[in-house]
């Protein structure tokens, strides 16, 4: 067979020529050392350049110059009434931190007949005693000691059982009882006395010179004024804010507005951060304004800066970001409308939004009349709130404006400035409630996690309730005298068994006048005794939270509206807050939020069940 030498495809199939296949790498050769200008990846085409920023939309054009200078026209108001709850109004302070106002809560120096507070009532009477020292009256500090003084509590009477159940209790007040003053029987011996108060009847062995009577009663003005000052605190039932049958605060202002009040309502606070979200607008008002309209105009001048936040998307094409937020590891499902709109506002419309400088003075309330903008091209437009319009209630949206009880065709477009503070330092927990639902046993309970101790701080209520029960058993326990009768019964039937002292019940009934809806009202369990039936006592709650009504005269019943312990239950919680005001004054009251809880709980109560009796048990 011939070999045709130019058919190239049969032949290499073949392999009739075998041989060896080199290729020869093409590279340059560095004339230098020095890899700078190398690095510097230097675009010399202009061409694609502007071919790339034609891609990217850059040479589209439109009408949107860049704002550089505004002007803002406000009309302001000021806050002038408070109300706090139902109850009467009264004239706004701007002098104290709102919140202090609003959730300040009177201190618990007593549950029934048993004293609490007593770090707080030594610390009221070595005040006392400085300012006897400090105006060369300390000649009267024995007889203030002795006439006011701090009882040593008996651990064979059951009235001090809240203090000698707890050791730590029970060695502070034994470590002050005869040695100090208790401050606040001398406080309240002096509001219930107002001047000019005769200091006769002060109790033995107290006996005042007629020479000292006028200071000691200057003195004790002082010293309420000092402690008014120290802890703010309620100075009457109307001024309390707290709505215990929903376990939050409810309160109101108003302000002068053309043509009448504009009043702002907080009717769910419980956060512990108050701020102008806090309020919604009411419906407008009968009421007259506390006095006349008082809006006056201010205009503000500024130059608008662009919004910026952490990981916000650079609109120019060779800038990058700094990576802090990273909006590409976002990974939304597709009902996360949220996040979608998120990412939309931070990629897309980021560079759309201005920030403008409003000053306002605490506790104003000011209405955004336009706003006068000057653009690059020198173009001046006035620019009114959208949506202002009853016709243009489909361009309403805000941010920073408060929603309406009832809403109206005319949206409010006030911006509320309140006498708050930024920071506020709270202490540990004096009292801490979980409300819980037991689907066993069909009840709401108020389980008391910590619990006020009589020396002033707070304890874990279960070994409190631990340490009560084991008192009362040592104190009434009679095992001899109540022995049962010997008998080969191998079960014994009982009617209810009992849960931990601190479990509070709060039971189901009927709302006066109606058949269906349902309140949750406060009960009581019995104290178990073993082998005593004698000696049952109602259990009753140590918290304040819990205690609603107790300590009245006559004892009231306490009421919780069932939709506020939902499925998931809540906690209360009750501590000391304390904050700076704006003229460097410190602030201190005793404040309570509320929470979610974290789900339902048993209480292991059961009826009418046979116990197996265990060998040895009677």
């Amino acid at each position: 067979m011939a070999i045709v030498k130019n058919d190239i495809v049969n032949l290499l199939a073949e392999r009739a020529f075998p041989s060896i296949t080199r290729w020869h790498r093409l590279e340059g050769i560095p004339r230098t050392h020095d890899f700078s200008r190398a690095l510097r990846a230097e675009v010399r085409d202009a061409l694609w350049m502007l071919a790339r920023q034609w891609q990217m939309g850059e040479l589209r054009g439109d009408d949107a110059g860049s704002p550089v200078f505004a002007k803002l026209h406000l009309g302001v108001t000021q806050l002038t009434t408070y109300r706090p709850g139902d109850r009467a109004e009264q004239a706004f302070d701007e002098t104290t931190p709102l919140e202090a106002r609003v959730e300040q809560r009177a201190i618990p120096f007593a549950a029934g007949t048993q004293a609490l507070a007593l770090d707080v009532r030594v610390l009221m009477g070595r005040r006392w005693m400085k300012l006897l020292a400090k105006n060369a009256l300390d000649s009267y500090a024995s007889d203030f000691r002795r006439a006011f003084g701090i009882d040593a509590p008996d651990p064979n009477d059951q009235a001090d059982a809240l203090v000698c159940a707890h050791r730590d209790a029970w060695q502070h007040q034994l470590a002050y009882a005869g040695r100090a003053m208790d401050g606040y029987k001398w406080y309240r011996w002096i509001v219930e006395h107002p001047a000019p108060r005769d200091l006769a009847t002060l109790p033995a062995p107290l006996s005042i010179d007629p020479g000292d009577v006028l200071a000691i009663d200057r003195l004790a003005d002082a010293f309420v004024d000092w402690f008014d000052r120290l802890i703010a605190q309620p100075a009457t039932p109307d001024e309390n804010a707290w709505d215990a049958s929903r376990l939050e605060y409810r309160f109101g202002c108003s302000a002068p507005v053309s043509g009448g009040r504009k009043d702002l309502i907080a009717s769910e606070y419980h956060e512990g951060d108050l701020d102008w979200y806090a309020f919604d607008v009411a419906p407008a008002s009968d009421l007259p304004a506390r006095r006349p309209e008082v809006i006056r105009p201010v205009t503000t001048t500024f130059v608008p800066t662009v919004v910026e936040f952490s990981g916000m998307a650079n609109t120019r094409w060779w800038s990058f970001e700094d990576k802090r937020v990273n909006f590409g590891g976002i990974k939304p499902d597709t009902t996360d409308l949220a996040k979608l709109l998120l990412i939309e506002f931070g990629l897309v419309y980021a560079n759309d939004w201005c920030v403008l400088p409003v000053p306002l003075d605490c506790g104003s309330v000011a209405d955004v009349l336009g706003l006068a903008v000057t653009n690059v091209f020198g173009e001046r437009l006035w620019i009114e709130a959208a949506g202002r319009a009853p016709e243009h209630a489909w361009q309403r949206w805000n941010l920073f404006t408060l929603a309406q009880v009832t809403p109206t065709r005319q949206p409010d477009q006030g911006l509320l400035m309140l006498p708050t503070v930024p920071k506020v330092q709270e202490g540990a927990p004096l009292e801490d409630v979980a409300l819980v639902r037991d689907e066993m046993a069909n009840m709401v309970w108020g389980v008391e996690l910590t619990v006020p101790m009589p020396h002033g701080e707070g304890r874990a209520g279960g070994g409190a309730a631990a340490e009560v029960a084991r008192f009362y058993q040592r104190l009434f326990g009679t095992a001899a005298a109540h022995t049962p009768l010997a008998n080969d019964a191998r079960v014994r039937y009982e009617l209810i068994n009992t849960v931990p002292e601190h479990w509070i019940p709060l039971i189901p009934v009927h709302v006066p006048g109606s058949s269906r809806k349902i309140q949750l009202q406060r009960a009581s369990m019995l104290r178990a005794i073993d082998n005593d039936p004698t000696h049952a006592q109602k259990i009753k709650p140590r918290t304040s939270l819990l205690r609603e009504g107790l300590d009245r005269a006559p004892a009231a019943q306490y009421f919780v509206h069932e939709e506020e312990v939902p499925r998931a239950g809540a906690r209360v919680r009750q501590a000391y807050q304390r904050t700076r005001w704006t003229d460097g004054r410190v602030v201190v009251w005793l404040g309570a939020t509320k929470q979610v809880g974290r789900g339902e709980g048993s209480s292991g109560l059961q009826f009418d069940r046979l116990v197996e009796i265990k060998k040895g048990q009677g």
